[in-house]
């Protein structure tokens, strides 16, 4: 029977010489007990045995001859206290079997491999100077690391690979010249209070799809990125990313891959954190700091998650979104940056809720290329420039944030479409600034102490204002540049230096109910040339007269009342104000007109109206009264287009129905009951498009519509990519359409057949929605084929209760074809014989009506080829006469090509 205790020495005391011959003597359980020396020898273990040092680590050094010093094949084997040497810098440590266990044992200049299916526990071991990889788990390998050092290394110091797995406890790595850790392929790790520093690459390399978890780590001083996710080499971008949706479809999980809990992030080289490709990444309670770049990046189709994470003392950016990744932080603070707070560019998403953005030395927010961000109870401060800047074709939406101190604009947006809900600006140069056609949308907001204006809209820009307070404005309270057009409801301005609300040369807004109090100079200041509409507002306590009009300037004032002000009125000569019902009161000079309707233009020195009084009339009847004679010249346009017989005499007859409407209405009679919103069904190219502008500027001109403008949209401009994309996109198209026509092309693409959970549902209602909400205000018309019109309205059962009307737009007939190219080629000064007209006429009997024939399109294409032929005709022309020049030849016209 083998004796459970086996001694070797390489002289005197002992039993055995090597440690190979105790190994081979040794059964099961027994203990392996070795005198301090060298042993030049490489030990093979594949049982149950325990080797260590007898006076203590350090004092025995296995040194191998060839090959790895200690091989592990099989067995549970414990190894205490050993020094273990390769021959060269190769491996020291070979554990392909087995569940081996080292303890308080040290690998200098060579490296650990777990392979196969081994396991390997390493305890209170040192590793250090080795080539490539200090330590290789790999296979499907596993390893425990508790209370290790690695340091040192020619490469990285821990690498897992393939489907290895790994736990490393309270380790620190140090001072290796490549990455502090490596996972690769489905590797595995959970790394839990240990240090990764002075790494001459990343801390922690990642290449999806392996799946680290950090929890209390500290990893600083990198030469690059403290921690870098990116797909592996080789990876193309769309393979890395359906990958990713694969996995997350057959886990049926929405975790996140890479997981840091309670971890520090400082003093890298680089960014603190680098996410790319097909990263996926959350961070919890994290703190990332004086890192040599940006604090995190996020690009290609990372998805990365910040809760509770501190990013300061950044030289650059705080947060950066490109690309197609998306960024969304739960509280949390970005702060001291030496850029931007948070960037986020192309087609990226950023979504920030409850976190702060403070002390940046750029914009605090930057949202801009076509990404999109949503900002939700979030504070901004302290920013060296813009606390948000949206432009480009960016999509913005912030809700109940404050902003504050801040040295140029609180929120700028240029170009780009923003919503933003009950949020507070403070201490900024100018409060709100938008400079955009899309109509950006501020409800419920509040602009105070500003250096200059509280909310500027920029020339021939527009918004709409529903609710808040403007209050302490350094200049203006509100400031409508020239040619803007913005609706403004319900909002209060006080105690602004300047005037309280400014409306500038050509700007046209709608105000209602507005009151503008405790202003230094004029309540509402209507600068030169200005228009609009101005109804139940109430002005007070102003330092300059309550109301000035410049020359030409035509506005109408509805309702309004007037107090406690020295003047109520100021006018410029040629001013062309009218005024209905307005008042005044405990005003000590009152000059503004009272009662029904006054048009208050008059010279000093003259009584009477001028001939402003002409320009502030039809300024009110396009504002807030019908335009009647206006309707004979409409609709004698409308009767020159060719064809459309029916569809003609339909808008005809709405016209008058709705002028009728109108006049019950100023006569204080109930309107009858009338929806206005149509369906246009027809094939393309049948004037669909052309009829419905028609219809907006006679709606207009009936005083039913603001402005009668028309938006276009379709599938693309109203259905977003995914979930909660859809109803904001829908919305800020409507908004563009208020006051006008909202004319939606292949409406019945919105519900694709057989396609019950399409997004384009989810458009329909916020349509129906919408055009419940605003019903005075939009007009929307959806066109497209008859048969799948049906389609649509029976989506939804708001639509067919707001679609009452159907006008059918019929193909046209080779004579109206004949006359639209006439048309055109008036319109660009050219002639058409009748021969010519006879040979255009063979040639639409000819052409067959399939799905790629274009009616009114196809003839104007006809038009342009017949005008290509004539120029290849005329130019061979030693000199050319002027009907050679305009005259369009049988000749011209292009020849059928059978399909």
């Amino acid at each position: 029977m083998k004796r459970n205790v086996l001694r070797v020495a390489d002289r005197g005391w002992g039993t055995y010489r090597t440690v190979t011959a105790a190994i081979r003597a040794a059964g099961d359980g027994a203990a392996i007990h070795v005198q301090p020396g060298i042993y030049q020898e490489s030990l093979v273990i594949d049982k149950d045995v325990t080797v260590l040092a007898e006076k203590g680590p350090g004092s025995v050094r296995i040194v191998a001859a060839r090959g790895p010093a200690v091989s592990v094949r099989g067995g549970a084997a414990v190894l205490r206290g050993m020094t273990i040497q390769a021959s060269d810098h190769g491996s020291a440590v070979l554990v392909s079997g087995g569940a081996p266990v080292f303890e308080q044992c040290t690998v200098p200049g060579g490296r650990v491999e777990v392979i196969h299916a081994a396991k390997a526990t390493l305890r209170a071991c040192i590793f250090e100077g080795a080539a490539h990889s200090s330590v290789h788990v790999t296979g499907t390998a596993s390893a425990v690391l508790d209370d290790c050092v690695i340091k040192s290394a020619s490469g990285h110091g821990l690498t897992l690979s393939d489907a290895a797995r790994a736990d490393v406890r309270r380790t620190t790595i140090e001072r290796v010249t490549g990455c502090g850790a490596v996972l690769t392929g489905d590797a595995q790790g959970v790394f839990e209070d240990c240090t990764v520093r002075h790494t001459g690459d990343a801390g922690i390399l990642v290449h999806t799809p392996a799946r680290p978890v950090l929890r209390d780590c500290r990893l600083h001083d990198t030469k690059t990125q403290g921690v870098r996710i990116t797909d592996a080499p080789g990876t193309t971008p769309a393979a890395a990313a359906l990958g990713a949706e694969q996995e997350a479809a057959a886990s049926g999980r929405d975790e996140f891959r890479v997981r840091l809990e309670k971890c520090e992030i400082f003093r890298t080289g680089r960014e603190g954190i680098l996410a790319a490709g097909a990263a996926d990444l959350r961070l919890r309670d994290c703190h990332v700091r004086e890192t040599g770049e940006a604090g995190l990046i996020a690009t290609g189709n990372a998805r990365v998650e910040l809760d509770s994470t501190r990013v300061v003392d950044v030289p650059g950016t705080g947060l950066a979104v490109v690309e197609s990744a998306e960024l969304h932080v739960h509280g949390g603070t970005v702060a001291r940056t030496g850029a931007n707070g948070v960037h986020a560019t192309d087609e990226s998403v950023v979504r920030l809720t409850e976190c702060e953005i403070s002390t940046t030395a750029y914009t605090a927010l930057h949202v801009g290329g076509s990404a999109r961000g949503e900002v939700r109870s979030c504070t901004v401060r302290d920013s060296a420039q813009h606390a948000v800047r949206v432009e480009g074709s960016a999509d913005f939406v912030a809700e109940d944030t404050r902003v504050e101190r801040t040295r140029m604009t609180g929120i700028d947006v240029k170009d780009a479409d923003a919503v933003l809900r009950r949020c507070v600006v403070s201490e900024a140069d100018i409060g709100i600034r938008l400079h955009t056609r899309h109509r950006p949308l501020l409800e419920g907001c509040e602009v105070s102490r500003t250096v200059k204006t509280g909310i500027e809209v920029a020339p021939g820009a527009g918004a709409i204002v529903l609710g808040g307070r403007v209050e302490g404005a350094g200049t203006a309270g509100v400031f409508l540049d020239e040619h803007s057009e913005s609706w403004i409801d319900d909002l209060i301005i006080s105690d602004a230096k300047g005037s309280g609300l400014v409306i500038w040369s050509g700007a046209r807004p709608r105000i209602r109910s507005v009151t503008v109090t405790g202003t230094g100079k004029n309540g509402v200041y209507a600068g030169e040339g200005a228009e609009g509409l101005l109804e139940d507002c109430a002005i007070s306590a102003t330092g300059y007269p309550a109301v000035y009009i410049g020359a030409k300037a035509a506005p109408v004032l509805r309702r309004c009342l007037v107090r406690d002000a020295n003047e109520d009125l100021s006018q410029a000569d040629g001013a062309a104000a009218r005024f209905e019902d307005c008042r005044s009161r405990d005003v000590k000079v009152p000059t503004m007109p009272t009662g029904p309707e006054s048009g208050a233009a008059v010279i000093a020195g003259t009584r009477g109206p001028t001939a402003g009084t002409a320009r502030a009339g039809a300024a009110a009847t396009r504002l807030a009264g019908a335009e009647e004679d206006q309707l004979p010249q409409l609709l004698a346009e409308l009767a020159q287009l060719v064809g459309l017989e029916d569809v003609k005499n339909e808008v005809a007859s709405m016209a008058k129905l709705m002028q009728m409407v109108k006049r019950r209405q100023d006569a204080g009679l109930q309107p009858p009951p009338l929806s206005r919103h149509l369906i246009f069904a027809g094939n393309p190219g049948t004037g669909k498009t052309t009829v419905a502008r028609f219809y907006g500027r006679l709606l207009a001109a009936l005083g039913l519509l603001a402005n009668g403008h028309l938006i276009e949209a379709d599938r693309n401009t109203l259905v977003g990519e995914y979930v909660g994309h859809t109803a904001p996109k829908t919305t800020a198209v409507f908004r563009q359409a208020l006051g006008g026509v909202l004319f939606i092309d292949e409406a019945y693409a919105l519900v694709p057949a057989g396609q019950s959970s399409d997004f384009g549902h989810e458009a329909i209602s916020t349509l129906v929605k919408l055009m419940e909400d605003h019903r005075d205000d939009v007009v929307v018309i959806a066109a497209g084929y008859p048969e799948d019109m049906n389609r649509l309205i029976d989506s939804n059962p708001g639509l067919a209760s707001r679609f009452t009307r159907t006008l059918r737009f019929d193909d046209y007939s080779p004579d109206e074809l004949v006359r639209i190219v006439e048309h055109q080629a008036a319109q660009h000064e050219y002639r058409i014989s009748e021969e010519t007209g006879a040979r255009l006429l063979s040639h639409f009997d000819s052409i067959q009506r399939t799905e790629r024939f274009g009616n009114g399109r196809t003839a104007r294409q006809v038009f342009q080829r017949m005008t290509e032929q004539h120029a290849m005709r005329v130019t061979d022309a030693a000199d050319p006469s002027d009907e050679d020049l305009t005259l369009l030849l049988p000749a011209d016209v292009p020849t059928v090509v059978a399909r």
